[in-house]
């Protein structure tokens, strides 16, 4: 599946954003403060509200009042999302809208839909439609030579009017659409990648893919090398081509039956504990073992990849980002960085400007947009004067 628009409304900065025509490599940049980390933290809010509830969503992020727009606290919080499936060998246009509001203090979900066209021509139908914890979902949606009127609805109540309908009707095959975007939901990887926590020794436990923080680094590693030692040799090419030195690494069992990563400097007889090697060293080791999961995730958010790394790899790594996304992942990325900028393509990047104190989004390839921005005086010198934007004369 591929996310294609991303609708929002009264989300922080964004008071009404829209992006069209995302591509499967989506590059976002602006200064600070426009809104990048907001645009990814609503991936990581629905994935919150799917594996919770949207109270508690909205709690982490300092309730309700904090997350709306300001001056629009009298209005609900809106998302729509939209994205590509196939369903019975075609491939189809799927909806999936959620409206957050408040009543007596206490957020529930106003309305959530998840439609898509039946056959080519014709209004999406809705296969799932619930209000305030009451609605219904179709059972038998893939019978598309069936008319409307012999559709089955599944009326259903939800426990709360704050938990997604989609998160219990998402588990069950009979219904496709709801069972999709669930699972969707549940495998993208929303990157908050700390140091500090991929470092040290951690339990011995069973991890194929890498968390969002990278605590489980090591045991990830330690997967990749025992279930698939080609993607690994690769991974330590890599490693041996970037960081200069690096021969080997490896997720050692130590004596108390837990993991740690060493690495091995030719330059030295023993091998250091992830401890004691740089922070670009392990952040460059992190983004291999992600980018190289022989199992990509239906989307993968990183910000700012640039932090810790040298200038000189991040074309190379925006190039990996590329291909990860050519296998099938969705990649979002924001960055500060010219040289990432220049191995990207310019269809692949939007600008996020904030104007009177809310956030707009402009697509790079657009000659006016970024002419409009350079005599705004919007677009960052450094940017300009290393020829970023090809064919648009300054």
């Amino acid at each position: 599946m591929k996310i294609v628009s991303i609708k929002i409304k009264n989300y922080r900065l964004f008071e009404l954003l829209e992006i069209k025509d995302i591509p499967g490599f989506c590059v976002m940049i602006g200064a600070n403060g426009t809104g990048k980390s907001t645009l990814f933290d609503i991936f990581g809010f629905l994935r919150d509200a799917l594996k919770n509830n949207i109270r508690q969503a909205l709690q982490v992020r300092g309730g309700f009042n904090e997350v709306i727009t300001r001056g629009k606290e009298q209005e609900d919080i809106e998302i729509e999302l939209k994205f590509r499936m196939k369903i019975v060998e075609t491939e189809r246009l799927v909806t999936y809208v959620l409206i957050v509001g408040q009543e007596e203090k206490r957020p529930v979900i106003k309305r959530e839909i998840l439609r898509y066209k039946r056959g080519e021509y014709g209004s999406p139908y809705h296969f799932l439609d619930f209000q305030k914890g009451k609605g219904y979902a179709i059972t038998n949606e893939e019978n598309f030579d069936q008319t409307e009127e012999h559709l089955e609805r599944e009326e259903q109540q939800l426990e709360s009017p704050d938990i997604l309908a989609i998160k219990g009707l998402g588990q069950f095959q009979r219904f496709k659409a709801a069972s999709a975007f669930r699972s969707l939901i549940e495998n993208w990887h929303v990157s908050d990648f700390h140091i500090s926590d991929a470092r040290g020794s951690k339990d011995a436990l069973y991890a194929e893919h890498l968390s969002p923080t990278g605590d489980n680094l090591a045991v990830v590693a330690q997967y990749i090398y025992q279930e698939h030692p080609r993607i690994f040799d690769k991974i330590l090419e890599k490693m041996r081509d970037r960081v200069p030195g690096i021969s080997q690494v490896e997720a050692k069992n130590t004596e108390d039956g837990r993991l740690i990563l060493r690495f091995q400097d030719q330059a030295f007889k023993d091998p250091f504990i992830d401890r004691y090697v740089s922070d670009g060293t392990m952040k460059m080791f992190a983004y291999l073992i992600l980018l190289f999961d022989p199992k990509p995730h239906p989307l993968l958010c990183v910000e700012e990849p640039e932090n810790q790394l040298y200038p000189t790899l991040l074309q190379e790594l925006a190039e990996e980002f590329a291909s990860y996304s050519d296998r099938g992942g969705q990649v979002f990325i924001s960055t500060h960085s010219p040289d990432f900028l220049n191995a990207v393509p310019l269809d692949s990047i939007f600008w996020l400007i904030k104007e009177q104190g809310i956030t707009k989004i402009y697509k790079a390839s657009d000659d006016k947009t970024i002419k409009a921005l350079v005599e705004a005086g919007d677009l960052p010198g450094y940017l300009w004067n290393q020829g970023w934007f090809k064919g648009v004369a300054p």
